[in-house]
């Protein structure tokens, strides 16, 4: 009998490049992205003829493609030009100005940074990039607390195109007046993947990941199947990275349903917001939040100072975020009106498992 024909040995893979299932790969083509990548390339094609280019906000849920369709336009303009200088920035990641500032000496090759001010930084930046052109990328703006750095990038930079990135819509509404007067973008929406979009994505991903021929085809059509109903792609590519460990750990060649069915459990385990994770301040703030539904942020702070609360207001907005950002609440900000700009709290239904869909 041959026992163990159907088994892995020790030495033995599923993946042929696990890192094509991470949500950062750029693979050569982008596919269901190409309007959004047309109208990047047009905001920037100014800085071809040495003239500004238009500035950029693109926002859109998370895990569909807002990343990499700009990453994928970046890489052109690498490849097309050396004239014009192109910075990638996380805002997650480099989440102060000093550290967005040093980002961008490390770019341009400037190494002299020790003890030097950031307002002494960006002067070296400065005097770099006014000799020719500049595209700024700065992703998950959101997570930045103080953007007055943007005041200076558009004041001081004299060719270039700025790209702000956040799931948030709203982020535009609350952005301080001046920077706002003198951004002026242009506004790309990039809406979900619908399931077809999902699953061609995941097809083009599991033919540079995985050896040929080891994932049933059920199994896979599972996983398209519920990336899709959630218009994630990385949902998809976590299910089918959770899928190959479990079929792994059996020693299977194999990929089968039972394996995605472990995957699955596993990402609702992780991804399903749990208010025990919450630390005691936020915890208190989203029960009160539960108490008053429906309320503008600043009478939601008055109630939280009358209750005793200790916070002030701008660590209290802080404590706001962190919950929208955890999808406990939603955040309604709408510009203008009667009152003028007002923000509502609402709790947020809990979210649905993947195995509702």
């Amino acid at each position: 009998m041959a026992l163990f024909k159907d088994m892995l040995k020790a030495d033995e893979t599923l993946f042929r490049d696990e890192i094509a299932l991470d949500y950062d790969f750029l693979p050569k083509l982008l596919p269901y992205r190409e309007k959004e990548q047309f109208h990047i390339a047009n905001c920037i094609k100014p800085l071809f003829q040495k003239r500004n280019g238009k500035n950029i906000f693109i926002h859109g849920a998370p895990g569909i493609g807002k990343t990499a369709a700009t990453r994928h336009v970046l890489r052109d303009l690498e490849n097309e030009t050396d004239e014009i200088t192109s910075f990638y920035i996380n805002c997650w990641k480099k989440n102060t100005p000093h550290k967005i500032i040093l980002e961008m000496c490390s770019i341009i090759g400037y190494r002299f940074v020790q003890n030097k001010t950031t307002e002494e930084l960006f002067d070296a930046v400065k005097k770099e990039l006014n000799k020719s052109s500049a595209v700024f990328v700065f992703d998950e703006v959101d997570k930045l607390d103080d953007i007055n750095f943007l005041y200076s990038v558009l004041e001081d930079i004299f060719r270039k195109t700025i790209i702000i990135i956040t799931n948030y819509k709203s982020w535009l509404a609350n952005l301080d007046p001046r920077i706002k007067s003198r951004l002026t973008a242009e506004i790309i929406e990039f809406k979900p993947y619908n399931p077809e979009e999902a699953k061609g994505i995941l097809k083009k991903r599991l033919s540079y990941a995985f050896q040929s021929g080891v994932w049933d085809d059920t199994a896979f059509e599972t996983v398209a199947e519920k990336a899709g109903k959630l218009g994630d792609v990385r949902a998809g590519l976590y299910l089918l990275r959770e899928s190959a460990i479990a079929a792994e750990e059996e020693s299977s060649r194999k990929i089968t349903s039972e394996h995605v069915e472990k995957a699955i459990d596993k990402f609702d385990q992780f991804y399903i917001n749990n208010s025990d994770d919450l630390e005691q301040e936020t915890l208190k703030i989203l029960e009160l939040i539960k108490d008053n539904n429906n309320q503008k942020i600043g009478n939601l702070f008055e109630i939280y100072k009358k209750n005793g609360g200790s916070l002030a207001y701008s660590s209290f907005k802080r404590k706001i975020k962190k919950l929208e950002e955890g999808k406990f609440i939603s955040v309604d900000k709408t510009e203008g009106g009667d009152e003028g700009n007002t923000t509502i709290i609402k709790i947020k239904e809990k979210p649905k498992k993947l195995t509702d869909f």
